[in-house]
């Protein structure tokens, strides 16, 4: 079942110990409070913006091809300068190619731009546009739980200032995560393991080995071995 508004905020008091509400106008203050908390009110960032901001998550990677802003010129260094999207959230990978197989390092990040010296660039990006990040169905159940913390992290003090230490961690004791710590790393972790599996790309010294062209190698070894 895929997530929703409402079953966030249920769940975020539920954890909190709170009950449950029946929808999304009543008049209580849980649901006043979350709503601040989802709307970014006060804080400038909404709650689900705030959790896409927190990871590189694959639900919610946009790759796209970005051509230079020829009305932008740097006043030094690269060449070129890249507008970021509205629905631009965290970079996850600059290439060269269609294909994401040239990693790109040399390029710069500056506010709302990505400077480089060639062009076009193809980068990958965590969205939080209405068909990605904020597409409530494409979450998996780990992403909906740490959103779920993340609620009940903002608004604790308020409705339950006792949990506190429970779901955001007690500094006196850093070895003791919070429950808000302890879903965001298992969400991290199921994120990694999703998606295919990639070989790591050839490093400078295979490469220095193989003969150009052909594929083979100039020693007659193979990669399974540092002699040859």
């Amino acid at each position: 079942m895929s997530a929703s508004r409402l079953q966030i905020y249920n769940d975020a008091l539920l954890l909190l110990g709170q009950r449950p509400i029946a929808n999304l106008t009543v008049n209580e203050e849980g649901r006043r409070l979350l709503d601040q908390v989802w709307d970014g009110a006060g804080q400038g960032t909404g709650g689900v913006d705030a959790c896409l901001e927190q990871g590189q998550w694959k639900f919610a990677t946009r790759a796209s091809k970005f051509e230079h802003d020829p009305d932008i010129t740097p006043e030094f260094g690269h060449q070129y300068a890249f507008a970021k999207p509205i629905d631009w959230m965290e970079t996850v990978a600059v290439c060269t190619d269609e294909y994401f197989l040239a990693s790109f390092l040399n390029y710069g990040d500056e506010n709302q731009f990505w400077l480089a010296s060639v062009s076009p660039l193809y980068i990958k990006y965590v969205s939080n546009d209405a068909d990605y990040g904020k597409n409530l169905s494409l979450w998996p159940v780990s992403f909906r739980e740490f959103v779920v913390a993340y609620h009940a992290s903002r608004i604790v003090h308020k409705v339950a200032p006792g949990m506190t230490a429970y779901i955001i961690g007690d500094p006196t004791k850093p070895e003791q995560r919070g429950i808000l710590q302890s879903r965001l790393l298992t969400a991290k972790n199921r994120d990694a393991w999703a998606g295919a599996t990639k070989l790591m790309a050839p490093g400078s010294w295979v490469k220095s080995r193989q003969r150009y062209g052909n594929g083979n190698w100039r020693d007659g070894g193979s990669r399974a071995s540092l002699i040859g």
